[in-house]
């Protein structure tokens, strides 16, 4: 990102064909229905301003059944195509499928009503899983909610409200005990491994796919910094959103109290500090962005020093080491945005600079991380 057009303009996300996934989302919902249902399907879309990983289609359809014609809103979720350069590896559908099934069972934290998964790529050439639609607003990434949008300009006793529920949905979310509870698809980690070595191993691998054979200076130094700064006391395992930023929730259309909690594809088991120093830290870059274009954006938002107090009031748990997590998401991060060029390159839109690790647009932040010096200014 080097420029304010490019933070205004979409980046290619699928070259698959909307007309036809909608011929085909039709043949798959009238196999899947009662033979008298006779399912209609409106115009496939996908939503604007945010996600470059799973693809989102959203749709309108009726059918018939006992209470007779109905109307429903509905989201596939849906594989990327490899042809297309997913920003991961793997997608596990299933584990978004079944944590939103987790999480809506076990505790108040809103997430969307599923309806199906399905496995098999046979129907739209990927496995995807369907779940009903809820209307709000979403902050956006492109352009970011620091540049402009209803975030940006509602008043300060409002950007509060949204912070402290966004927080809120957090200390929620690790209230649930898994304990009992069937994670075992959220990938537990090896015999004599902590929930965050295995999360950290994971990020090795995903670090060593996305390279390729480049190699990240920053990233790999910071990887060095992580294990020579780990937590003495890694605290509690609980179930991690992993995506958890305003981004990936949705808010009231006409206010700003919290409807819905989307994306999960990142969730794992880990510690509490994963989420709240990825929360963080997601704000930090968008910020970090609208300081280098010398706009404003939203510097009194998301605030570690605010951020701990909200959670440790709400969860009555202390947060520990979020130096440490803050330092893990800048990392991960960095990584995605590696991804990111590689997906630009791949349609056009880039090319690779000399300046490698110039990809990652908050390398200055990281740099501070790693001096120490970050959280002290």
């Amino acid at each position: 990102m080097t420029d304010s057009e490019d933070l205004s303009q979409s980046p290619t996300r699928s070259s698959r064909d909307r007309r036809e996934l909608r011929d085909r989302l039709h043949g798959w919902l009238t196999d899947r229905l009662p033979d008298d249902a006779e399912p209609a399907l409106g115009d496939v879309t996908s939503p604007d301003g945010s996600g470059m990983s799973s693809e989102t289609l959203l749709f309108d359809a009726s059918w018939n059944d006992d209470s007779g014609r109905t109307e429903h809103a509905l989201v596939a979720r849906v594989e990327p195509d490899l042809a297309d350069v997913p920003v991961f590896p793997t997608y596990d559908l299933e584990l978004q499928y079944r944590v939103m099934e987790l999480v809506g069972a076990n505790s108040s934290v809103p997430v969307p009503t599923t309806r199906w998964y399905e496995p098999d790529p046979e129907p739209l050439g990927a496995p995807f899983f369907v779940m009903d639609q809820i209307h709000g607003r979403v902050p956006s990434d492109i352009p970011p909610y620091v540049m402009e949008g209803w975030l940006l300009s509602a008043s300060p006793a409002e950007q509060r409200t949204l912070q402290d529920a966004s927080v809120g949905v957090l200390a929620e979310l690790h209230g649930i005990d898994p304990t009992g509870l069937d994670t075992s698809f959220l990938g537990a980690a090896p015999d004599g491994t902590s929930p965050l070595a295995h999360h950290v191993e994971q990020q090795r691998a995903y670090y060593d796919w996305v390279r390729g054979d480049r190699r990240h200076p920053i990233i790999e130094t910071t990887f060095e910094w992580l294990d020579e700064n780990w937590p003495a006391d890694e605290g509690p395992t609980v179930i991690s959103w992993g995506d958890s930023r305003i981004g990936n929730v949705m808010y009231a259309a006409d206010g700003f109290t919290l409807v819905a909690v989307l994306d999960w594809e990142m969730a794992a088991l880990a510690p509490q500090e994963m989420d709240i120093g990825w929360m963080i830290f997601m704000h930090t870059f968008f910020q970090e962005i609208a300081t280098v274009l010398e706009l404003p954006g939203l510097p009194g938002f998301m605030c570690r020093d605010d951020v701990i107090d909200t959670y440790e009031t709400r969860s009555g748990r202390p947060v520990q080491n979020l130096e440490w997590f803050e330092t893990y998401a800048a990392l991960r991060h960095g990584i995605i945005m590696t991804r990111v060029t590689d997906r630009s390159v791949h349609f056009g839109e880039s090319e690779w600079p000399d300046d490698i690790d110039s990809v990652i647009p908050h390398r200055h932040v990281l740099d501070q991380m790693l001096a120490g010096t970050w959280w002290t200014k």
